[in-house]
C-alpha cells in the first residue's frame, strides 16, 4: 500500500486495508508485535486496562472511561466494532479520534511494517496504540476484539486484565468448551499484575493460570459483590491491601449492573485515589451505543441491542421483563449463520409478539428464511430482505405502547441505527 499517504483520505486507507490480507482473521503476536516495536511504542507513562470476555466488554469499557473522566483523568479507549463510523473505535477523552489522526496513524504502520502482512484489526489496533502513546494519556482502555492470548491488543502489558464473561462463542478459533474459551482469554493476564473476573463461578482454567502467574486474581461474589436495590444499589470490595471498601446508593444505570461492580473493582486496584464522586457521576452520564439504547420509530419505542449469544440475549429477555410490559413487542432480528441462532431464539421468545425476520449481507450472513425455519411459520412473522425494509414497514403500522426491539447483531444494529438517522 506504498501507493497510499496522508492524501488519501480514511475511506480509500480502509478499503485498501481490507482487501490487503488474505484472511479476516489470522490470529497470532508475531507479525503485529514486530511492527509495534518498530514504532517504538510507549505506555510508561498510561496505566493500561486491557479488558476480554464474551459478553460486557464494551459496557465495561464505557464505564471505566465514563468515571476516569469524571475524576478529570485523561483517557483513551480501543473498541470494536463500529456501527457507523470507523472512528468510534478510538476514542480520546470520549471524543472520536478524527479521520487526518487515523489516517497518519495508518502512514506511520505503513512505512513501520515494511514486507510484513497485517490484518484489518491489526492495523486498527496499532493505529489506536500509536495515537494513545503519542498523547501519553492516564489510562488506556483496550478491548480484546477476539479471544485474548492471540489477540493485537495482547502485545501491550496491561497493568491489570479484566475478564468479564464467558460463553460459547467464536469455537472454530477459542474452542468448543468453557474451560478452553476461558483460557484463551486469560492469556492477557500477565506475571505479578492484578486481574479481575466477573464471571461466577469462575472457570478452573482462570483460577489455574492467575496462580502459575502468581498474578492476584479478584473474583466476582467472592472477593467483590453487589447488592441490587432496584433503584440504587451498594458495591463491597477489596484494595491491594486486601482492606474491604464499600460505597452505598450507586446510581443505576442501563448497562449490566455486574459489569459495574467489576469496574468498581478495577478502579479499586488501578485509580484508587477516584472519588466516590467520580464514581457516581460517571455511572449517571455513561452511555453506550447499541446496548439497551431507546430511540423512536413512529409512534413506538425501539430498544437497540447487540445480543448476538444465547447469554447476551437471555439478559436482554430478563431485562426487559423488568421493565412495564408493552402492548405488543415486534422483534427485529438478523443474525450470522456461525451464532447459536437457535440458542438466542428460544431465550428472546418468551418476550416477543411479532417476529420480523431479516437478511443481513456479507459471507457469514443469515436470510430471513432461514431464521423462520428456527422460529416456526406457526409463530406471527413477517420475512424482509434488509433491515431498512423492515423498518419501513414498521415506521407505517406502529403505534404508541408498542415497542419495537432489534438485535441479534452488530450489523443488525448498524443498519437499524443508519435507518433511524436518515429517517
Amino acid at each position: 500500500m506504498s501507493h497510499l499517504s496522508s492524501a488519501n483520505s480514511l475511506e480509500e486507507w480502509l478499503s485498501a486495508i481490507e482487501a490487503a490480507h488474505p484472511t479476516e482473521v489470522d490470529l497470532g503476536l508475531d507479525r503485529v508485535a514486530k511492527v509495534a516495536d518498530r514504532l517504538n511504542l510507549d505506555f510508561s507513562r498510561s496505566k493500561v486496562i486491557t479488558v476480554a470476555g464474551t459478553n460486557g466488554k464494551g459496557s465495561t469499557c464505557a464505564m471505566l472511561d465514563s468515571i476516569i473522566r469524571a475524576s478529570n483523568a485523561t483517557s483513551g479507549v480501543y473498541s470494536s466494532p463500529h456501527f457507523l463510523n470507523y472512528n468510534e473505535r478510538i476514542k480520546i477523552n470520549g471524543l472520536d479520534a478524527s479521520d487526518e489522526v487515523i489516517v497518519d496513524a495508518f502512514c506511520r504502520i505503513d512505512q513501520a511494517r515494511e514486507e510484513i502482512s497485517l490484518t484489518y484489526f491489526e492495523y486498527g489496533t496499532l493505529a489506536a496504540l500509536i495515537i494513545f502513546s503519542d498523547l501519553v494519556l492516564d489510562y488506556v482502555i483496550l478491548e480484546v476484539g477476539l479471544g485474548g492470548r492471540l489477540d493485537a491488543v495482547n502485545i501491550v502489558d496491561a497493568d491489570i486484565a479484566v475478564i468479564t464473561s464467558i460463553a460459547l462463542d467464536h469455537v472454530d478459533w477459542l474452542g468448543d468448551n468453557i474451560e478452553s474459551i476461558a483460557r484463551e482469554k486469560a492469556g492477557v493476564f500477565r506475571p505479578g499484575k492484578p486481574a479481575v473476573c466477573g464471571m461466577s463461578p469462575a472457570a478452573r482454567s482462570i483460577v489455574q493460570y492467575s496462580a502459575e502467574l502468581n498474578a492476584p486474581l479478584y473474583l466476582f461474589d467472592q472477593d467483590y459483590r453487589l447488592d441490587d436495590a432496584q433503584t440504587v444499589w451498594n458495591w463491597a470490595g477489596v484494595d491491594l491491601d486486601g482492606e474491604h471498601i464499600a460505597y452505598f446508593d450507586l446510581p443505576v444505570t442501563s448497562l449490566p449492573l455486574v459489569n459495574a461492580a467489576t469496574v468498581l473493582q478495577v478502579l479499586t486496584l488501578v485509580a484508587p485515589q477516584i472519588s466516590i464522586e467520580a464514581i457516581v457521576t460517571g455511572l449517571e452520564t455513561v452511555r453506550l451505543t447499541g446496548r439497551m439504547q431507546s430511540e423512536k420509530i413512529g409512534a413506538s419505542e425501539c430498544i437497540l441491542d447487540v445480543a448476538h449469544n444465547p447469554q447476551a440475549a437471555q439478559y436482554l429477555a430478563n431485562r426487559l421483563l423488568q421493565l412495564p410490559k408493552p402492548s405488543k413487542r415486534t422483534l427485529v432480528l438478523g443474525m450470522l449463520y456461525d451464532k447459536d441462532r437457535q440458542g438466542v431464539v428460544e431465550a428472546l421468545r418468551p418476550i416477543v409478539d411479532e417476529w420480523y425476520l431479516v437478511s443481513l449481507k456479507g459471507p457469514r450472513a443469515s436470510q430471513a428464511d432461514e431464521l423462520l425455519t428456527l422460529v416456526g411459520s406457526d409463530t406471527p412473522h413477517h420475512c424482509f430482505a434488509s433491515v431498512s425494509d423492515a423498518f419501513d414497514q414498521l415506521s407505517k403500522s406502529n403505534s404508541e405502547g408498542e415497542q419495537v426491539l432489534v438485535c441479534g447483531s452488530f450489523l443488525t444494529v448498524t443498519e437499524a441505527l443508519s435507518w433511524l438517522k436518515t429517517h
